[in-house]
């Protein structure tokens, strides 16, 4: 006859199975996107017979997406504090055609090209923030307006023609890649060496982050499910860096890109203005009784979208090695579905850097890897839109929950 486990061994496996349970929950909450998005490309490198693993085709999943990239860390901002900005894809347009123009017709120097370039970004956003901010007129019509507007004075500054090519100095910083210092042969060493120390330093980070904590004494788990699970992440950038280091090494762009989500990173989690973003998207009116100029917070993240949406519209005016009247036609789509598949939410107040850029990337290989598999334009819409839908629907779903 079978002997009865006795309270205490009992008690103490469902203590242990508890304890397990909450772990596997803690990490699929903090990593359950970057799961998703190692799902899907794991799906989509069986469907292509391991193409879109490639090293030359993650190169080109990286320059296709770098603008999407840099134009949802300011669109995070935006949705975060609140409001919504459908003007980016044509903004981009926009100042690409004024890059080409001052370029290519008037010869402008390339560096000073993209300082005013850089400037009439931030004039778009200060002049929709204005209106948004100051006059509490609605960002969703005013920036649907400033997308009709761009759009037609992009024709106005193209005359309905494209305009290039770009001195080559220019192109660099779209199709570019870092030098190698070391002169590696079959790898890229430096790709190596610079992914070895992201991955070093992300573990670093992490590290400070659980001594905080435990400090505060803030519950952060067993430490050897910390190391293990950070040793997985730090793997894969280097694993990514490899991949990248056997074809060219890392593109420009890809270092301009980790250097603003790093930056973006730190001021979302770190700073005053960041608080107050998060502070002003989940509740306006509480926040501005603790002293937050609410009308500023606005203003701000509008100005910052506009930065980034003419960088943006800089990388891919290089990229086409030209300014052309379609130019950033649909990038409002992809930016806002990137934020919302990454976990903001469609009423403010709550999103992170890292899940906007995991989600652009989410978008950014399934359009990839559908192209690859012969899948229509059409039926890509279709997919892209219900994930979507399906994103916004879990938050909404979480809500009503709470």
């Amino acid at each position: 006859m079978r002997k009865a486990l006795s309270p205490v061994v009992a008690d103490g496996a469902e203590v242990k199975k508890s304890e397990v349970l909450g772990v596997v929950k803690r990490i699929g909450s903090e990593y359950g996107l970057l799961i998703s998005l190692v799902i899907i490309m794991v799906f989509f490198q069986i469907s292509t017979s391991g193409v879109l693993m490639q090293p030359l085709n993650l190169t080109n999943l990286v320059l296709q997406n770098s603008y999407i990239v840099i134009m949802a860390l300011g669109m995070l901002m935006v949705i975060v504090s609140g409001h919504i900005d459908l003007s980016v894809g044509s903004t981009a347009g926009l100042v690409g055609a004024l890059a080409a123009v001052l370029m290519v017709q008037f010869e402008v120097n390339y560096i000073w090209a993209t300082i005013i370039c850089i400037a009439a970004g931030a004039l778009i956003g200060a002049v929709q923030g204005y209106w948004i901010a100051f006059w509490r007129m609605p960002s969703f019509i005013v920036t649907l307006a400033g997308m009709l507007v761009f759009r037609g004075m992009t024709n106005l500054v193209l005359q309905g023609q494209s305009i290039g090519p770009f001195p080559d100095a220019f192109g660099a910083v779209s199709s570019g890649f870092i030098p190698d210092l070391f002169h590696g042969q079959a790898l890229h060493i430096t790709s190596i060496v610079l992914g070895a120390f992201v991955g070093a330093l992300f573990f670093a980070i992490e590290l400070r982050h659980r001594a905080g904590a435990a400090k505060h004494g803030v519950e952060s788990g067993s430490f050897s499910m910390f190391v293990a699970k950070n040793l997985v992440l730090t793997a894969l950038i280097v694993f990514f860096c490899y991949l990248l280091a056997s074809y060219r090494g890392l593109p420009t762009v890809l270092v301009i890109m980790a250097v603003l989500i790093g930056v973006y990173t730190f001021i979302m989690n770190r700073t005053t203005i960041g608080r107050r973003i998060y502070a002003v998207g989940g509740n306006a009116k509480a926040a501005r009784l603790s002293g937050v100029s609410v009308p500023a917070v606005s203003f701000l993240t509008f100005v910052n979208m506009g930065v980034l949406a003419a960088l943006a519209g800089l990388i891919f005016a290089a990229r086409l090695n030209s300014g052309t009247p379609k130019a950033g036609t649909g990038f409002e789509l992809d930016v806002i579905a990137a934020c919302f598949i990454g976990g903001a939410s469609a009423s403010g107040g709550v999103g992170k850097v890292v899940g906007a850029v995991v989600g652009a990337f989410i978008m950014g290989v399934m359009n990839n890897g559908m192209s690859i598999m012969g899948i229509g334009v059409d039926y890509q819409q279709v997919i892209k839109g219900i994930v979507l839908l399906a994103a916004v629907f879990v938050d909404v779903y979480n809500k009503n929950k709470a």
